[in-house]
C-alpha cells in the first residue's frame, strides 16, 4: 500500500464514518469533469477523489465532484471564482479555507494560495497535505 493509500485509510478511521451525503466520483464522471473544466487530474487526486471525496473530518472538506453540480464547494465553481481572483491557469483547487485555496499545482506538491498571491505554504505531495493539514490540523 502506498502512502496516500495509507493516509486515505487513516482518514477514513478518523472519521469514524462521517461522510456529506454526496456519492463518489467514478472513472466516468473524472474523466468528463477533466474535459468540462480542461484540466488532467493526477493519479494520486483521482485516487482520493473515488475515495475521500465525501469524507468530512475537522475543518477540512475536499471541493466536490459531481454529475449534478449543484453545491456551493462543487470544484468546477470554486476554480472559476479562484481564477477570478488571480489564480495561476495551472493550479487547481481542492480545498477552500476562508476564502484562500489549498491547490494542487503540475509538479505534485500542494501549495496554499491567497487572496493577495502566492504563500509559502507547501507540502510535498497529496499525502502529506492530508496528514499535515487535514488529519493534524496545522
Amino acid at each position: 500500500m502506498n502512502k496516500l493509500a495509507k493516509v486515505i485509510e487513516q482518514l477514513k478511521e478518523l472519521s469514524n464514518g462521517e461522510i456529506i451525503n454526496v456519492p463518489l466520483p467514478d472513472d466516468n464522471l473524472l474523466d468528463d469533469y477533466e474535459k468540462e473544466i480542461n484540466f488532467c487530474f493526477s493519479k494520486e487526486y483521482r485516487m482520493l477523489l473515488k475515495e475521500a471525496n465525501n469524507i468530512f473530518y475537522g475543518t477540512i472538506e475536499l471541493l466536490l465532484v459531481t454529475k449534478d453540480k449543484k453545491y456551493p464547494s462543487e470544484l468546477s465553481l470554486v476554480l472559476n471564482e479562484a481564477r477570478e481572483q488571480g489564480l495561476p491557469e495551472n493550479w487547481l483547487p481542492i480545498c477552500q479555507d476562508n476564502g484562500n485555496y489549498y491547490c494542487l499545482i503540475p509538479d505534485g506538491t500542494v501549495h496554499y494560495w491567497t487572496l493577495d498571491g502566492y504563500s509559502n505554504n507547501s507540502w510535498k505531495d497529496l499525502a502529506d497535505w492530508i496528514e499535515q493539514v487535514w488529519i493534524s490540523g496545522d
